[in-house]
């Protein structure tokens, strides 16, 4: 397998990998929230493609259920 022949330097490295960087993913507006969403996919906001409801959108609980006050150990004595 070759090698370097010599050592490239800080400068030159650097010089190489200028544009090696991660690009902004690409979005369009959703037509039915109008939410930024990837192309050809499913709106994550509203569950919407094509004009039509595809997967209904996840509910968030309410606040204050599910962690919190209720049932369980108690740490007092």
């Amino acid at each position: 397998m070759p090698l370097p022949k010599k050592k490239a330097s800080k400068q030159r490295r650097r010089k190489r990998k200028t544009h090696w960087v991660a690009e902004t993913p690409t979005l369009g507006k959703c037509s039915h929230c109008h939410q930024p969403k990837p192309p050809h996919a499913v709106c994550p906001n509203c569950g919407y493609y094509g004009g039509r409801e595809i997967v209904k959108p996840k509910v968030e609980e309410e606040k204050g259920k599910g962690k919190g006050k209720g049932k369980g150990k108690s740490k007092g004595k």
